[in-house]
């Protein structure tokens, strides 16, 4: 007979889980102010708020740590860093930052002005932000199906060729500094971007003398999807796809605290020495000097160990299967998620689940509370919170899917886990009609609110 999965690795440390019950949930949710990046770690049961910076190193990452330089400048470790991203990626240039968004802030400071616009497929949160703080516009091209919930389509991370083609047509060349692509695509529920849209994309920047960027933190994951989902691909590696993907674009930002399974550590990566020149000022302002960006030597060589990992074949399709898994389960319930399963996260549609609940009252927030008081289980709002307000009007903005993200850790759970967490949004699914309010606003920052914002009960 045909052997089931097993994980390709076993594990070695653990940590305790303390249960705790409805009634101290009820509390400390309360005290929280209804936010959920506002409990301590203790309180929760099982974390998947986020995939960033969570995940299990392996004991060839934590032997490099051992082995980190950190001098301050010409680590070694910064050399080893440097030998994977240009042999992986094939990017001569790079320089680390302490995170993705700071090397967000890095790029941007060196190419983004206000009033620019900045075209990509569904422009995540930190992205988006930093677009808005230098009063630029974030201009969503993503493909109408990636709305549809329902709907199979193997690469909903893919850009519309036709709205981008506008964009570009009814702007000056100069007001568009980059088109972004994100790999794989977070905002949109984890979805891949197709080899072949990259490159036609990428066909149609160059037409416009428009560069491309990648938003890079899940660009193995994406090489995973276009080796299962392309037929031309099947018989690649994950190595090769990666390095053909990297052909396409001009530079990258990447959080590796997501694919390159490290707690912290980013870099931008790019082909031209102009810009090089340029993101090297804003490093050494922002981040520190050029050899270690705002991060230990130790965290340096665990990077480069990860970025290696984070590419093996056995490793990504025991990651991804996990949260396939956990997909799968909560479709036997009966619970309506984006499909197919993303990447990292399974992402439940709460406008489906709850829609007897007004949009202004954060469905998506009501169902992530709802599912923190069933079980100690923590996930997070991809709707109208995030959304945040229109710079302009400060109206709230209604994103076309209000979702409940449930990002799998690496490493770190295992399937009676999400057995778990599946069980506990069934029993909600199935009392989802007792479910009659929402919640309002007490307090928001001005930007990127989802983050602070304080909520009481309608």
């Amino acid at each position: 007979m045909e052997l089931p999965f097993a994980e390709p690795y076993k594990i070695k440390v653990v940590e305790p889980l303390r249960r705790s019950s409805r009634e101290e949930r009820e509390k400390w949710i309360k005290e929280a102010r209804y936010n959920l990046f506002n409990l301590r770690s203790e309180q929760v049961f099982i974390d998947l708020l986020t995939d960033s910076g969570t995940g299990a190193m392996s004991h060839h990452q934590w032997s490099e740590m051992m082995l980190g330089d950190e001098s301050y400048a010409g680590s070694a470790s910064y050399f080893k860093l440097k030998k994977v991203i240009n042999e992986l990626l094939g990017m001569p240039y790079f320089v680390p930052t302490h995170q993705g968004r700071a090397a967000e802030n890095v790029l941007f400071s060196a190419t983004i002005k206000e009033g620019d616009l900045v075209p990509g497929n569904s422009h995540f949160d930190t992205t988006k932000g930093h677009i808005e703080f230098r009063r630029a516009t974030a201009v969503d091209c993503t493909i109408d199906e990636a709305s549809e919930t329902l709907l199979y389509h193997p690469f909903k991370g893919n850009i519309d060729l036709n709205k981008l083609e506008d964009v570009f047509r009814n702007n000056p060349r100069e007001k568009i500094p980059m088109c972004i692509i994100t790999v794989t695509c977070n905002t949109s529920g984890g979805q891949p971007v197709s080899m072949q849209n990259i490159r036609e994309v990428s066909a149609l920047c160059k037409k416009y003398g428009i560069p491309v960027i990648f938003d890079a933190a899940r660009f193995a994951e994406n090489a995973y999807f276009i080796k299962q989902r392309e037929k031309e691909y099947a018989n690649h590696s994950i190595t090769d796809i990666v390095r053909e993907m990297y052909d396409h674009v001009d530079a990258a930002t990447m959080s590796s605290k997501k694919d390159a399974i490290v707690n912290i550590g980013g870099f931008v990566a790019c082909r031209d020495k102009e810009l090089f020149d340029k993101i090297s000022m804003y490093c050494i302002l922002y981040e520190g000097y050029l050899t270690y960006g705002g991060l230990a030597g130790r965290d340096l060589a665990a990077m480069a160990q990860g970025l290696t990992e984070g590419c093996r074949y056995d490793y990504l399709e025991s990651r991804i299967g996990q949260v396939a898994y956990l997909g799968k389960l909560l479709k036997e319930y009966g619970i309506p998620c984006q499909e197919p399963t993303g990447g990292h996260a399974v992402f439940v549609d709460a406008g489906k689940v709850l829609p007897h609940i007004p949009r202004e009252e954060y469905q998506a927030q009501t169902l992530a509370i709802e599912l923190y008081l069933e079980g100690g289980v923590r996930g997070v709002e991809i709707g109208t919170l995030l959304a945040d307000r229109d710079p302009k009007t400060r109206e709230n903005r209604y994103p076309n899917l209000e979702l409940v993200r449930l990002a799998v850790p690496r490493r770190v759970y295992t399937n009676n886990h999400m057995a778990f967490v599946a069980a506990c949004l069934g029993n909600i699914f199935e009392r989802r009609d007792k479910i009659t309010k929402g919640f309002r606003i007490t307090k928001e920052a001005p930007i990127m609110r989802h983050f602070t914002v304080e909520l009481e009960r309608k």
